[in-house]
């Protein structure tokens, strides 16, 4: 046996120790848990972040590119060379949400059935070949026909993504990989800018307008990146061929284990049963859980969509618009993973759901009360950075609360993908809030923003002190008690249910 395989096994038996510990002092049953956070699993968890977080970032930059790369092609002439009237343009934004929300769970369960390399390559094909279409589309109804289809194709990437991360890392490892992954948006955002006032200038080429271009390149570099996710994507650690066999045993004791307690054990091979979805809709608590996700996705799509608009209107040329709007997204990213280590590192969520999103109100206070005219510009851009600082950074909180508070493994996958639903039925209202008639001022746009994120900020408040008190009936709890009630099978199959579950605040 080698040191590192000794050193794992001692852990075992150190945690079979504790396994009997009386759990009505949660702090500490915490404490007898090992710690997992010496340096061969800081070296295995290193090889994981190598492996799967570059993949996962260049996916979502190609998602993320493709659905919201409608803002910069429109300043390019989009809608004046399909002839868009009146709302048209908002109703192309607002279709692609209709399948994109409503097909997450089905693509989920899916998931689960599939290996995510396999099903996540489907969908890349599936979304590269629809985008690359949208380049060549004559009118209104063939753009409604390809921003549907999108939506379609585009439905499962990201709660499949999302749920991939909790099958490999603990509950506080989770958020700051989240951050790095959701960063993707960011960047995308920084580099769609800069990439579209590259494409535009092939404006002309194959007779074909600058902004078909956008949609063409991207379409096919997606569609080629799609081909390759089987053989770089890897699917969970007992299937990691970069992994020995005791590091993927290692990585699987400790996640089991990540149930908040010594005694806690999370199931990561259960089976699905009806149980499994019911349990999801009728909490209320993820419910809630929607309302906090509103204060991003509403103020995101609003946001991404109309900013290169909002920016021009502030007296920059169209295609230095794109390149304008970089260092708002790249501000973003930057809060996304400032505030996602502090939250692993405090061990909280609900502060960094509230926070950041409180900075995203300050910022739309601002844009209300500022004067559109006057040589006001460089104080209006200015509070503009607020809102993606503190939008994108919330979302991240709010995943990474919700991977880390439901279980078993069924549930925390049709759970993700409920929330996401949720949140992305948001994106409806926030492809409608930015009026043209409005500009420059966008009353509606801003003021519906700053109403979502005070209802958010006040829903995280409340689920923080519904898992408060849960927390507190458990720990009123020995495990005398609960296991003269429960069988160790029932309460592994209880999952987050459990008396010894302790849930994540």
């Amino acid at each position: 046996m080698t040191t590192n395989e000794k050193e794992v096994k001692e852990q075992a038996q150190h945690l079979d120790r504790v396994e009997g510990l009386d759990s009505h002092d949660a702090g500490l049953a915490e404490h007898a848990l090992p710690s997992y956070h010496d340096k061969e699993t800081n070296r295995i968890l290193r090889k994981v972040d190598t492996r799967l977080l570059p993949v996962l970032v260049l996916l979502y930059i190609l998602s993320f590119l493709d659905r919201s790369n409608m803002g910069n092609a429109n300043i390019a002439g989009l809608s004046e060379d399909l002839n868009l009237v009146g709302p048209q343009y908002n109703y192309a934004l607002m279709v692609f949400f209709f399948p994109y929300a409503l097909l997450e769970i089905p693509s989920n369960m899916i998931l689960k059935l599939l290996n995510p390399s396999t099903w996540i390559a489907i969908l890349m094909l599936a979304w590269g070949t629809v985008m690359t279409l949208q380049g060549i589309v004559q009118g209104y109804h063939g753009l409604l026909a390809t921003r549907t289809m999108l939506g379609v194709a585009e439905s499962g990437f990201f709660p499949a993504a999302s749920y991939l991360l909790t099958t490999w890392y603990c509950r506080f490892e989770l958020q700051r990989r989240m951050a790095i992954f959701y960063g993707g948006a960011a960047i995308s955002g920084a580099f769609s800018g800069l990439l579209s006032y590259g494409i535009v200038q092939m404006d002309g080429v194959a007779g074909l307008e600058g902004w078909r271009w956008i949609f063409i390149l991207e379409g096919i570099v997606t569609v080629l990146v799609g081909c390759c996710v089987p053989f770089i994507l890897p699917d969970s650690p007992r299937k990691a061929s970069f992994l020995e066999e005791w590091e993927k045993d290692h990585l699987m004791e400790r996640l089991e284990h990540d149930a908040g307690t010594a005694a806690g054990q999370v199931d990561y091979d259960d089976k699905f049963s009806v149980k499994s979805l019911t349990g999801v809709l009728l909490d209320w608590k993820l419910w809630l859980t929607i309302v906090c996700c509103w204060g991003n996705s509403i103020i995101i799509y609003a946001f991404t969509y109309t900013a290169p608009t909002i920016v021009v209107s502030l007296g920059y040329e169209n295609a230095i618009a794109q390149l304008v709007t970089m260092p708002l997204f790249v501000a973003g990213f930057l809060g996304v993973l400032l505030f996602a280590w502090l939250a692993d590192k405090r061990r909280i969520r609900w502060v960094f759901v509230a926070g950041p999103y409180s900075i995203a109100v300050v910022g739309c206070v601002a844009l209300l009360a500022i004067p559109q005219t006057g040589g006001y510009e460089g104080v209006t851009f200015f509070f503009l950075f607020f809102i993606p600082v503190g939008a994108y950074a919330g979302i991240v909180s709010i995943l990474s609360w919700t991977g880390n508070n439901l279980a078993p493994s069924w549930k925390r996958a049709i759970g993700m993908a409920f929330i996401l639903t949720g949140a992305n039925l948001g994106g409806l209202v926030g492809s409608n809030i930015f009026i043209a008639a409005q500009a420059p001022s966008y009353p509606l746009g801003y003021g519906l923003c700053l109403g979502i994120l005070c209802a958010a900020i006040a829903s995280a408040g409340l689920l923080a002190l519904a898992y408060r008190n849960q927390n507190r009936k458990r720990d009123a709890m020995s495990a005398e008690e609960i296991r003269a009630k429960y069988s160790d099978d029932e309460l592994t199959r209880m999952g987050d249910k459990s008396p010894f579950f302790r849930y994540v605040i």
